[in-house]
């Protein structure tokens, strides 16, 4: 977890990302050495390994080529992960350069991912938001919501945060309610899946419709509907949760 200068010989994968984005020349993320992408001279810290070799975090801004991490989603969700990561802990550092408590400069940790103060001993850690997840069966329906930050037609099934001194199973019952007016039943994990828009751990649950009917919450959603397993709108690509959310559900509604 050392930090060190890039003599140009290092090689492996490299992010190179600064608030919430990552350096993606032609589309890819870079591997190689140092030296083959003119990146000798940085400051660099190895966060983990991807098929048999170092994967390098350089905090830093390109001029050109920066993007959402999201453009890995879809080819590999473990790579994806891995840039997940690499992306948070940039952003982690960038905004704990000094201590919350008494001003003063901060320390990186070499054996954690973690801030250190050495004049108050304050130690910080990355913050991860957990966040719910949830499909939700009517027969052969499954509910499916257009939300007001997706507007390019994808709907979606329905997501939120989890509040303080609330558990997940509470954070299912309250989203589902606030965002839809319906109550569920017959709550069940699946799956989880780390989602660094910026800091989310996102864990996800099947349901089963209970009572109520659709009101959604304007604020939240453009629209909320059930749709037949069969007759679907426009989903989420492959390797997200809520796809496999979806698509658990269809099956689900298969066995009607």
């Amino acid at each position: 977890m050392t930090q060190q200068k890039l003599t140009g010989t290092e090689r492996g994968w490299w992010i190179v990302s600064l608030e919430n984005q990552v350096w993606l020349p032609q589309g890819v993320l870079p591997s190689g050495t140092a030296n083959q992408w003119l990146l000798q001279g940085h400051m660099a810290r190895p966060i983990g390994e991807w098929q048999g070799e170092t994967v390098w975090l350089i905090r830093h801004r390109m001029t050109s080529n920066m993007s959402s991490p999201r453009l890995i989603a879809d080819r590999d969700a473990k790579l994806f992960q891995m840039v997940g990561r690499g992306v948070q802990l940039a952003e982690f550092y960038r905004s704990h350069r000094y201590c919350g408590y008494c001003g003063h400069e901060m320390q990186h940790s070499q054996y954690e991912w973690a801030c250190l103060c050495s004049h108050c001993e304050e130690r910080y850690y990355p913050q991860i938001a957990p966040s719910i997840i949830v499909g939700i069966r009517r027969d052969d329906h499954i509910l499916l919501a257009q939300h007001q930050r997706h507007r390019n037609g994808i709907h979606t099934v329905l997501a939120g945060f989890v509040e303080v001194g609330e558990t997940l199973e509470e954070a299912v019952h309250r989203e589902v309610m606030e965002e839809s007016g319906i109550k569920i039943r017959n709550l069940r994990y699946v799956a989880s899946q780390p989602w660094p828009f910026p800091n989310s751990l996102m864990t996800g649950f099947l349901a089963d419709y209970d009572s109520g009917e659709i009101n959604h919450d304007p604020v939240e959603l453009v629209s909320a509907d059930w749709y037949r397993y069969d007759d679907l709108p426009l989903i989420p690509g492959p390797d997200t949760i809520a796809r496999r959310l979806i698509e658990e559900t269809v099956a689900l509604c298969r066995q009607q």
